[in-house]
């Protein structure tokens, strides 16, 4: 077994290790067989020559924002080009794997062959063709290529900033993932037309009789532009690379007619990796030195003020409710001001009770599946070997999770004194969602009309649609009926027939002043961790950190609870009643933030310039700071909810 720290990833390897208690459990269905992999990422062993298909997955750019598939461009095509299955995920990913016409074989070496030959002649790109590709290196496009479904990486040597002398020992490798579909340099665009594969492999351990087996454990590439007078080819397909550094790169000239040859290299060399490792490569890009400190860092100050916001509203309310259970005279009772003196208020039904309880409903919707998702990722079971599973298992678990979230919706708007429970769970099941899917179908026209891989395919909209009415809908319907038809929450005290007039507040009673102070501490226990998030999504980076994930997540349901606690303590010491969306909006405060956030990583970090692409990034933004104040809000109130619940129950109402 291999558990790779911190990547808290599950790989097992070999059958003599002993499973831990917990693998137990969770695998308890699974049959015992000679080794465990995660689903869908077995080893596939090689043995000498055999095929190693080389496939194209897209091409991405973090300046645009809009992945192309491969043979968007002019790269030579196979005879018959074969599109592989894609799940739910893969799609909205933008994925779409095609065959390629590499030739590798296991354990061959190939000096240089030329692709698209056909008598020896170039490849000629048309002047549009070339404007296309021009455009595309312009904008920084990567070309994402697999081989046993691993990704290909293009190293990287970086030097730090010592003596001459020391320049070889201070050597860092690093790697970035695909490899530049070109280059430009002084106002003229080059064209990588030779990709040099470097191929590791791992070889298996075999008893005398048996052939040696192989297995794929890196894949590099070194990308190269050379122009086709350099490139000397003959009528086999083979070519010779010029020596040195004596050739000139490929240019392409946006204004006419190019010429080139499209060739490529094979290289294998054997490595000590083993199949279990062979991620490593791609997971250790960031440095994660600098995430355990600040992860340890956001742990000790979240930790240290929430105890303290704890042992001051502990001993206050503890102070607060030994005055209110004597029995002094009538007079001093006159003179008490507090939150004792709302009580016939505090549990008055808001205004719109049927949206509070819809958005609440569809808080603990999301609340389940972040925490199933989060912690099945942690154990493994999402790695990022499995292409696109991860957002296909939070699309079925949301859907599944509307009988909860129903259920919740259901019981509060009940408690709520609602009852038209019909029409609520309609809501709950089409508020949120519709939001959802009307951003991104919005999002989505824009996309098909840049003819874009990541707009959502017709019969795939039509799927999620399906999905929506045909499970979502339904779960939150028998969710709702069940809810509501249960007993509704037990408020401790009664609320009186005429609502207590309101004194005036002071200015730091202000909703958006009370939002800006309650989302610091939230905010603060993740913004390291949402810079690795936004990392991941807007740079093409892989997000594996699940670990360190589930304990922001669980950091962030204390702070957000806590603070959520004495902001609504302080409101009802104000004799202000009016908590349920108040403490729900003031709740999701740290959402604020992280829309802040995500201006500042705009303008600093990413280099996009166009409409399109700002539009995305602000509408797939506006989605997430909407679904994070719907969870950090619910999460919020349900604690407030049950701290009032407590406070009034253990007080003398006369």
């Amino acid at each position: 077994m291999f558990i790779s720290s911190p990547r808290f990833q599950l790989w097992l390897s070999s059958p003599e290790q002993d499973w831990l208690p917990w693998s137990l459990l969770l695998l308890s269905l699974m049959c015992e067989t000679s080794a465990f992999y995660v689903p869908g990422v077995a080893p596939i062993n090689f043995h000498q020559n055999d095929p190693v298909e080389i496939k194209a997955v897209k091409l991405t750019s973090s300046r645009t924002q809009l992945p192309y598939e491969y043979y968007s461009l002019p790269f030579c095509q196979p005879s018959k080009i074969t599109y592989k299955a894609e799940n739910l995920g893969e799609v909205l990913r933008g994925d779409r794997i095609v065959n390629t016409p590499f030739q590798v074989l296991m354990n061959s070496e190939k000096k240089c062959e030329v692709l698209c030959s056909q008598s020896n002649k170039p490849v000629t790109l048309t002047v549009e063709q070339s404007r296309l590709v021009a455009e595309r290196i312009t904008e920084d496009y990567y070309v994402h290529l697999i081989a046993d479904n691993l990704p290909v990486a293009t190293r990287l040597e970086l030097y730090s900033n010592r003596d001459n002398d020391d320049k070889k020992k201070e050597k860092d490798v690093q790697f970035e993932h695909g490899y530049r579909l070109g280059f430009t340099d002084v106002n003229k665009i080059y064209l990588h037309n030779h990709l040099s594969f470097i191929l590791y492999y791992h070889r298996e351990d075999m008893e005398e009789d048996q052939e040696h087996t192989y297995r794929v454990v890196r894949f590099e590439v070194i990308p190269q532009s050379i122009r086709l007078e350099d490139l000397k080819a003959d009528e086999k397909s083979s070519c010779t690379l010029p020596e040195g550094t004596n050739s000139s790169p490929q240019e392409i000239d946006p204004t006419k007619e190019n010429q080139l040859h499209f060739t490529y290299s094979v290289h294998w060399e054997e490595s000590d990796i083993k199949w279990a490792s062979r991620w490593d490569t791609y997971l250790t890009m960031s440095d994660v030195q600098i995430h355990w400190f600040s992860i340890i860092n956001s742990v000790v100050v979240v930790f240290f003020l929430s105890g303290i916001l704890s042992m001051i509203i502990i001993r206050t309310l503890r102070k607060d409710i030994a005055n209110y259970n004597k029995e002094d005279d009538i007079e001093d009772t006159m003179e008490e001001s507090g939150w004792k003196l709302v009580h016939g208020d505090v549990f008055r039904p808001p205004q719109y009770p049927m949206i509070l309880s819809s958005l609440l409903g569809s808080g603990i919707q999301l609340f389940c599946m972040i925490l199933i998702v989060i912690f099945v990722a942690m154990l493994g079971m999402l790695s990022p070997s499995s292409r696109g599973a991860l957002m296909t298992t939070a699309c079925f678990l949301f859907m599944f999770m509307g009988v909860f979230g129903g259920f919740s919706a259901g019981r509060l708007y009940r408690t709520l004194k609602g009852h038209r429970w019909k029409k609520g769970a309609f809501c709950t099941a089409t508020l949120y969602p519709g939001v959802v899917f009307g951003i991104c179908f919005i999002l989505n026209c824009f996309i098909w009309g840049k003819h874009s891989s990541g707009a959502v395919p017709f019969p795939t909209m039509v799927a999620l649609l399906c999905m929506w009415f045909g499970i979502s809908l339904p779960l939150v319907y028998l969710g709702y009926y069940f809810g509501f038809r249960k007993q509704p929450y037990d408020n401790p005290v009664r609320t009186n027939q005429i609502p207590r007039q309101i004194p005036e507040q002071r200015w730091y009673m202000n909703r958006f002043v009370g939002i800006l102070m309650a989302g610091i501490l939230p905010f603060g226990a993740m913004f390291i961790e949402l810079f690795f998030i936004f990392s991941a999504i807007w740079e093409n980076q892989f997000y594996y950190l699940f670990g360190f994930l589930f304990l922001v997540f669980i950091i962030l349901v204390v702070s957000c609870s806590q603070i959520s606690i004495v902001m609504v303590y302080f409101q009802l010491c104000a004799e202000d009643y009016r908590w349920w969306w108040r403490n729900f909006l003031v709740s999701g405060g740290s959402a604020f933030y992280v829309l802040v956030y995500a201006i500042f990583y705009f303008v600093n970090k990413l280099d996009i310039v166009e409409f399109i692409p700002s539009l995305l990034y602000f509408g797939y933004t506006a989605l997430m700071v909407l679904s994070f104040w719907l969870l950090t809000g619910t999460i919020g109130f349900y604690a407030a909810y049950m701290f009032v619940r407590k406070i009034y129950a253990a007080v003398k109402i006369d």
